[in-house]
């Protein structure tokens, strides 16, 4: 029902992309609540913690792009990690690279940050804490140190632990998948939660 579910949703299109969205600036606190197949929840947003971050973020909220997204990785002892598997969005926001910064918030259980694959390679990918990871503030990956924090879960953190976890890691070999034809990677992976709508809320 998920897979079905999920691929009608898939079909509805977004906005045409407009690159002046990738000049616009947060509040210096906002709210985000994401809508998922496992319930709420809802994430506050501080611009002092990564400011360019933030504002990517921001952007990425207010035109819908976390709609109808696969959470393709639950590792119950690390992170839940979420994006978009529509590669056109990808590769339309992905040309308007985010700066690295450095940690000022740190990665503590329940807080949200972006992923990436070197430099300045943050830009929609995300994942919320599931344990105090702190050794991610000072980590080296892909020559850029840390992964700056920028958020945290004000309500809802057990909806975001009850995702389904029963894959593990072994989700993140088939992205490539995931990316090139989602519904196959959800034939694979048939229990994946989803995030049917994620926007901007008042300060919670």
């Amino acid at each position: 029902m998920l897979i079905i579910t999920f691929l009608v949703l898939a079909g509805c299109s977004k906005s045409i992309f407009n690159s002046k969205w990738t000049t616009e600036k947060s509040p210096q606190v906002f709210g985000a609540r994401f809508e998922t197949t496992k319930g709420i929840f809802d994430i506050q947003i501080r611009r002092e913690c990564s400011p360019y971050a933030v504002d990517r973020f921001y952007q990425l909220l207010k035109h819908r792009y976390y709609d109808n997204s696969i959470i393709y990785r639950v590792d119950s002892n690390f992170v839940v990690q979420f994006g978009s598997s529509d590669t056109a969005e990808m590769e339309k926001w992905s040309k308007y690279r985010v700066p690295d910064e450095s940690v000022v918030c740190s990665n503590k259980k329940g807080t949200i940050s972006f992923a990436r694959a070197g430099k300045e390679t943050r830009g929609s990918e995300l994942f919320i804490n599931l344990n105090n990871n702190q050794f991610l503030d000072t980590s080296y990956f892909a020559e850029v140190k840390g992964f700056p924090a920028f958020g945290n879960v004000t309500k809802g953190m057990d909806v975001v632990e009850s995702m389904y976890s029963g894959y593990g890691d072994k989700t993140m070999a088939k992205l490539d998948t995931m990316y090139l034809n989602p519904s196959l990677f959800l034939h694979i992976f048939p229990r994946l939660d989803a995030i049917t709508k994620a926007y901007i809320i008042k300060n919670n």
